[in-house]
């Protein structure tokens, strides 16, 4: 009996998995459909789903309208200069919070937690007015410096959970052989948290590549990533869906691979330390 009812739940838990999945997964999808129809097609009532002309002028027009490339390698080093400055910063503050804490760690994690809950359209009149005194507006060095600041509280609370993780014998037995703090964390803590180190990365350089809010209103041309060539097609004179879903497929695509060869990587730094 109780056989039957644990495997009752798991075909149930299955079932709700894969529903939840591709309910997540369907605007991905027709969003690829649409980017291959044509623009009537792409308005259709009611919608055609495979069954429909097939085509690449979408993308030839996208391509022709807009340098992808030049967005696309704007996106890269906006993710991964803020990644790469956010692990600087966060590898020694979590170092700090998980081996040497004080009575006001938690209530530190907290505070940086939530700070992800402001809304960003608060700030953004200061931040937009700093930045055009400092003449950063529409520059990479000012949106990299930005992503920074914004993803940096998670990475510091995802190190901090990896750290924790770590016996702090290691690092005493470390330090009884004459390590200095820079060797402590670069040539013993390091090396063993490889795994959440990576995880790091890939988390930030996701939440980099897709932030549009600041991207769109800290830039107009010489520092624009993908989500700024996506919200290009949307025009005073309608939506382009068809045009649109193509831009949007072509920004997606190259991180949308990445999250998929990592994914296991990825949900086991994110549930890492979830259940302890």
């Amino acid at each position: 009996m109780a056989r039957a009812v644990s495997t009752r739940r798991k075909i149930g838990f299955t079932v709700l998995g894969w529903t939840v999945g591709l309910l997540i997964f369907f605007p991905v999808l027709w969003t690829v459909l649409t980017s291959f129809k044509t623009e009537l097609a792409a308005i259709s009532i009611p919608p055609q789903w495979v069954f429909f002309d097939w085509t690449l002028e979408n993308y030839i027009e996208v391509q022709e309208r807009s340098n992808y490339f030049r967005f696309m390698m704007n996106s890269v080093y906006l993710a991964l200069g803020s990644t790469l400055l956010g692990l600087i910063f966060a590898v020694p503050a979590a170092w700090a919070m998980a081996f040497s804490p004080t009575k006001s760690t938690k209530n530190i994690l907290l505070w940086m937690l939530s700070t992800k809950m402001l809304p960003a359209v608060g700030v953004l009149v200061p931040i937009y007015l700093i930045f055009r005194d400092l003449g950063l507006l529409d520059t990479r060095t000012g949106l990299i410096v930005v992503l920074f600041l914004i993803n940096l509280p998670i990475m510091v609370w995802m190190l901090y959970t990896y750290f924790r993780e770590i016996p702090v014998e290691i690092l005493e037995a470390a330090r009884m052989d004459g390590a200095t703090l820079m060797k402590e964390i670069t040539q013993v803590l390091a090396p063993m948290a490889v795994p959440g180190i990576a995880s790091t990365v890939l988390l930030s350089v996701i939440l980099a590549w897709n932030e549009a809010f600041w991207t769109l209103n800290l830039t107009t041309s010489n520092a624009a990533p993908l989500t700024a060539f996506i919200a290009s097609f949307s025009s005073p004179q309608g939506n382009f869906y068809a045009k649109l879903s193509a831009a949007s497929t072509m920004a997606i695509a190259p991180i949308l691979i990445i999250g998929w060869f990592s994914q296991r990587q990825l949900v086991r730094g994110l549930t890492f330390g979830a259940v302890k």
